[in-house]
């Protein structure tokens, strides 16, 4: 899954027409290399949720260029016919929430986005195992999600982002629910995760424990990013 990251380049998102016209983004510029997990932080109404919807087509851009792995997504319009198997295939989501399936147990919470793009069930399971495993929750493979700890839900959620093997996942605010010790063990959960898959992932992020974490930061305010290094603390 080498690909190129996610690659943005010029992006621009206008709300309303004429004199009531809103730019939310102004020309965003950002590259995520695989492997690699980087901030993206800015006050409410800089733009940071339009830049995430527009990332994972679920608005369309009003310009711009933007590259998923090694697909050009958009280029002053879509250039993919199916955006749900785009979503499906292409972008992994980690929420604030867990938004695990509550009649359905762990391993096919984790195994339905792979269900539903036509692999078979018992292949499905096994990759839902294996990502649980790494994740060091299996022991919780046929539980609920009611019996879950916060914490264990949130790895849980975070397997189901990484299952169909995404090269971009986007995490809204993953540790805002979490204290210091479960915020600094996710943040070890996605940079071991997009390390060892090759995923580039983009953490919006309000939460000032896990800022120090990052290695590349970028800030966005009034619809305009920039960029600058991060101290890049270890995580203990």
């Amino acid at each position: 899954m080498a690909g190129n990251g996610i690659r943005i380049e010029g992006l621009r998102k206008r709300y309303g027409q004429g004199d009531t016209a809103v730019d939310a983004l102004k020309g965003v510029d950002m590259v995520v290399a695989p492997g690699e997990v980087v901030g993206l932080i800015g006050p409410s109404g800089s733009g940071k949720s339009t830049l995430l919807k527009c990332l994972g087509a679920v608005i369309d851009p009003s310009g711009g260029r933007m590259v998923l792995g090694d697909q050009v997504i958009y280029d002053d319009g879509w250039r993919v016919r199916d955006l749900r198997a785009l979503r499906r295939d292409k972008i992994g989501f980690v929420f604030q929430a867990p938004y695990l399936i509550p009649f359905l147990d762990v391993t096919d919470n984790v195994a339905l986005l792979p269900m539903l793009a036509g692999m078979p069930n018992a292949q499905a399971r096994a990759q839902a195992l294996e990502l649980l495993t790494a994740l060091d929750v299996q022991h919780r493979a046929q539980a609920m999600p009611a019996q879950l700890s916060g914490g264990e839900q949130q790895r849980v959620a975070i397997a189901r982002g990484l299952v169909n093997r995404p090269p971009v996942i986007l995490a809204d605010e993953p540790t805002a629910p979490l204290d210091s010790e479960r915020a600094l063990a996710v943040m070890r959960i996605l940079d071991g995760m997009a390390k060892k898959y090759q995923t580039a992932i983009i953490v919006v992020t309000h939460d000032e424990k896990i800022i120090p974490t990052f290695k590349r930061i970028y800030h966005i305010r009034d619809g305009v990013t920039h960029e600058e290094a991060g101290e890049g603390r270890a995580i203990a």
